[in-house]
């Protein structure tokens, strides 16, 4: 079998599972495997990769769900004071990095467009709890949604609605972090 009939076919075996998925770190999501199978192949996403790791959050987030994850990029990650990363990185700050990942996570499949109606029905704010016990603010910036972090900050969401088979993903341009 020639390449050109090999990547053909594969593309075809693909579209089904891809249907209407955006790439991600350049990357194609399935909508048929779980949240960790995808980010894996994610290279936007592979700080956040081994941070779920380290926190021992694999197994939770390859489970039934439904999950609404907001994940913030490398770059993301990158734009937190030096140092950062690798202090929550380490075993004996475990829990505060499940902390700070666990409120990236909603119990819940909230695709965008049930996002942008939450804000509008509730005037422009809609608060949003997280399955790490932090408490978002969810709003718009024109069509974009934006999550207001406890610490003030604002992320924005740059790809929406990820589809998975235990939920969604939203790719974002910040780490959220709880309130202090």
């Amino acid at each position: 079998m020639s390449f050109k009939t090999t990547f053909a076919a594969l593309l075809l075996t693909a579209a089904p599972a891809l249907a209407g998925n955006p790439m991600v770190g350049g990357a194609p999501m399935y909508a048929d495997k779980t949240i960790v199978e995808n980010a894996v192949n994610s290279a936007d996403h592979t700080t956040l990769v081994a941070a779920v790791q380290a926190a021992g959050l694999v197994d939770t987030l390859q489970g039934k769900g439904p999950f609404t994850v907001f994940a913030p990029t490398n770059a993301a990650f990158a734009a937190l004071p030096a140092g950062t990363v690798d202090t929550l990185l380490k075993p004996e700050n475990k829990d505060q990095l499940v902390k700070v990942l666990t409120c990236h996570v909603i119990a819940a499949d909230a695709m965008a467009d049930a996002i942008r109606k939450m804000v509008a029905d509730d005037k422009g704010m809609h608060p949003v709890k997280t399955v790490g016990g932090c408490e978002f603010t969810a709003m718009l910036s024109g069509d974009a949604i934006q999550i207001k972090d406890g610490a003030g900050g604002v992320a924005t969401v740059t790809i929406a609605d990820v589809k998975q088979s235990n939920g969604v993903i939203h790719v974002i341009d910040r780490v959220l972090l709880p309130a202090m």
